[in-house]
């Protein structure tokens, strides 16, 4: 069950709520309804792996655990803040002191045994201006910045 409250309009918040699932393009279209075409395909890459991540890392495709995305376009900024009810998880930040590791490279900040998980991650790094997580590791906000058209007028020769 999808649960839809306001769209946003000005500084205000709307409100998606799914029971875990991957089943997301009903979800992912709504999120996207307001997009410009052009920033839509990127936009919908990493809203997917952010949706994936919170459904079946965060409550485990548990479908009486629900995520949450509420949404908003904010100062000529499109944000999503995602949550989950999973027991949540640490991004590391830094890479391992290794003399091997290349800092450019995600799946140098990930251990071993999550580097094949770390696409996700990378994604989310390459699509969005901002990509931050709450302390407890549920909440993920996630900021695309734009410029916006219609003030941009051409000059006239």
């Amino acid at each position: 069950m999808i649960t839809i409250s306001l769209r946003p309009v000005g500084r205000h918040w709307g409100t998606i709520s799914f029971a875990s699932t991957l089943y997301l393009c009903p979800i992912l279209d709504l999120l996207l309804a307001e997009i410009p075409e052009k920033i839509q395909g990127e936009l919908r890459l990493g809203l997917q792996e952010a949706l994936v991540n919170a459904a079946k890392h965060g409550n485990n495709l548990d479908p009486g655990k629900t995520v949450v995305v509420r949404f908003s376009l904010i100062d000529n900024q499109y944000w999503w803040i995602i949550s989950d009810q999973g027991v949540g998880f640490t991004p590391s930040s830094e890479p391992e002191s290794e003399s091997d590791s290349d800092p450019s490279d995600p799946m140098d900040y990930l251990p071993p045994d999550e580097s094949e998980n770390g696409r996700g991650l990378c994604i989310l790094h390459q699509v969005f201006d901002q990509v931050e997580w709450n302390r407890k590791g549920t909440e993920l906000r996630l900021c695309k910045q734009f410029e916006n058209s219609r003030l941009k007028i051409p000059l006239l020769r």
